[in-house]
């Protein structure tokens, strides 16, 4: 029988039983080995209020560091396809193990500095 991954969709490698996960999205339990897994981390507030609390500060001459919101999202296929955290590819790219290039925005100093004028 053919088969469509080397891995069989999962992680699990010679384990005959693993936990099952709730997908973040959906509710629904997943294999922990074969959820898609992504780890996020933000600023518990956004950029406009971060600037007034930091205006609002007690503490001026204190570097005071706004804490960050660490949250660990776990995904069923079905989910992770919806909402484009992973796409689907084609057989040949299947193969490819290496992950996809990070694309880096170049930032401009002059257009920046024609921006904040």
């Amino acid at each position: 029988m053919p088969v469509k991954r080397r891995n069989h969709g999962r992680n699990q490698k010679n384990r005959g039983h693993t936990r099952t996960v709730d997908c973040t999205n959906c509710g629904r339990q997943v294999a922990k080995d074969k959820a898609v897994k992504r780890y996020t981390v933000r600023d518990i507030v956004d950029a406009s209020s971060k600037r007034d609390i930091i205006a609002a500060l007690a503490f001026q001459g204190e570097a005071y560091t706004i804490p960050k919101l660490y949250c660990k999202l776990s995904y069923c296929i079905a989910c992770a396809i919806h909402s484009r955290v992973v796409k689907v590819r084609s057989s040949d790219d299947r193969r490819v193990r290496e992950p996809p290039k990070r694309v880096i925005k170049k930032v401009d100093p002059e257009k920046q500095a024609q921006k904040a004028q």
